[in-house]
């Protein structure tokens, strides 16, 4: 008798379970549906099972696929690479609004498996709450107090401008390939902050950490690892994936070896650079037995490593875009220099000349529009729940704000895709701002060293232009002098050589 009665209290348990359970089920479809209709989605493509909308977008020009199908369903809308959601915000309008006036809700960054292989969530570019907001903090002020924007800052490139010359005079005139010595010049200003020191050109340890960011930056935005992210489990047989990983080691190995040899000579009342300041401050919360610091080995290694790649790659190949758009537009070229020479004349150029120079700095921030540099920003993610222009996107959701279609937005610019350095000028000719000119993004997130780099670029530049005409190699003609990028994380010029020839 116990034993029926026993399973019969089992199955009525499991029948009341069942019931239960669908009880459930038809609860969550009916909240779902209230939801659906109360907070609807963003819209998007049809996602095929498992693929999600792979078939419909180009990896190898993904910023591009994305504007395309902006312009179908509208400024706020949601692809599927494979299982994961991805929410595309398009034009300045929209990508401005979610960056700045919800700075909050969209500004936790997205660490997609190949950003978590990098920097273990420690750090600045690929790290999110207390860490991160103290790392960031840490490091505008540190950048500050080490000159960025300031004077100190401008005797520092200026020296540099000096070398990368010397550099492209060793050529004589003849064509040559510029991205070395540029990447070695803009790498050097960052250097001189993180370090306290600049590297010679031919310092087999500074070619090879330059070298390897550079490769890491394109193989990131390759095919592969946008495939790696979404099926982190096919890593150990990618090729992309393993060159990756040993570029990560070898540049741990270098920058904890370069700490090594400043925390020898470490004096906490003569700070020299970054690091010394921050093992300055590890030092000071170590004395006051503050356990719970952020200020560790490896927050400093992986910051170090960070800013290290920032400063060099996008500056770096921003200018090798400049020389390649005078070289293939030598009307503009010529503007240039015509306006040069008449407001510095054969002096150094200062930053306060850059009010009186309309026309080149007009140049200067066509070249960043159209080369779109970085054209899907870092990855965002929602930090809570938000209802953005009447959608709903739920917390923890992949946003793309996409910079390409806010430096090509045709409601913005008067001829976005031609290169057209009237965009920035008024009637008169004087140089204007624009709203939607955002290829430092914005936010919360915005680049670190935009200041830093606006003024390397407007020192390089002018000075480069004092010394040298630049022209395509003999026999290749201006129109057919290549703008098509090489696309990784960063759109960077195609391989080319220019003739650097002496004005004097």
């Amino acid at each position: 008798v116990s034993l029926i009665s026993g399973n019969l209290d089992t199955s009525s348990a499991t029948v009341s379970l069942l019931v239960a359970f669908v009880g459930l089920l038809v609860l969550h479809l009916l909240y779902s549906s209230f939801i659906s209709q109360d907070q609807k989605e963003p819209p998007g493509p049809k996602a095929l099972p498992l693929l999600g909308n792979l078939l419909q977008v180009d990896l190898m020009r993904l910023d591009n696929s994305l504007f395309n199908l902006s312009k179908k369903y509208g400024s706020v809308f949601t692809v599927y690479f494979a299982l994961k959601k991805v929410v595309v915000l398009a034009g300045y309008r929209t990508v401005k609004q979610a960056l700045v006036n919800h700075a909050e809700e969209f500004g936790d960054r997205e660490v997609t498996p190949i950003f978590y292989d990098f920097n273990k969530g420690h750090g600045i570019l690929f790290s999110n709450g207390d860490s991160w907001k103290e790392m960031r903090r840490f490091a505008l002020t540190t950048l500050r107090d080490f000159g960025m924007g300031k004077r100190i800052s401008e005797g520092r490139i200026i020296e540099e401008c000096r070398y990368l010359i010397e550099e492209f005079e060793q050529y004589e005139g003849k064509a040559f390939n510029n991205t070395k010595a540029i990447s070695y010049a803009t790498s050097n200003i960052i250097s001189a902050i993180m370090f306290g020191k600049r590297f010679e050109y031919k310092d087999p340890l500074f070619q090879a950490m330059v070298e390897r960011d550079h490769e890491s930056i394109r193989l990131t935005g390759s095919a592969p690892i946008l495939i790696y992210n979404m099926f982190p489990w096919l890593g150990p047989f990618l090729k992309n994936w393993k060159h990756l990983m040993k570029n990560v080691e070898r540049n741990i190995e270098d920058t904890k070896h370069i700490i090594a040899d400043l925390k020898k000579t470490l004096n906490p009342e003569m700070c020299r650079c970054f690091v010394d300041a921050f093992l300055t401050r590890k030092q000071n919360l170590e004395e006051s037995e503050n356990k719970e610091s952020h200020y560790h080995d490896d927050n400093l290694v992986h910051s170090v490593i960070n800013l290290f790649a920032a400063g060099t790659d996008t500056t770096g190949n921003t200018l090798q875009w400049c020389l390649l758009f005078i070289a293939k537009y030598p009307h503009i070229q010529e503007r240039v220099q015509e306006e040069l020479s008449r407001v510095v004349g054969s002096r150094q150029v200062r930053v306060e000349d850059r009010k009186n120079l309309s026309y080149t700095d007009a140049v200067l921030h066509e070249v960043q529009r159209m080369a779109n540099v970085a054209p899907m920003a870092i990855p965002h993610k929602t930090s809570r729940d938000v209802t953005y222009q009447g959608y709903f996107i739920k917390e923890g959701t992949t946003v793309f704000p996409l910079l390409t279609s806010v430096l090509y937005d045709e409601s913005e610019w008067e001829s976005p895709h031609t290169f057209n350095p009237s965009h920035f000028l008024d009637k008169e000719g004087k140089f204007i701002r624009r709203d939607a000119f955002m290829p430092f993004s914005a936010g919360r997130r915005v680049c670190l060293g935009e200041s830093l780099a606006r003024m390397e670029l407007f020192l390089f530049f002018t000075s480069l232009l004092q010394c040298f005409r630049f022209t395509p190699p003999p026999g290749v003609t201006e129109d057919e002098l290549e703008l098509t990028p090489v696309v990784g994380f960063l759109l960077t010029p195609s391989p080319h050589e220019l003739c650097a020839v002496s004005r004097h």
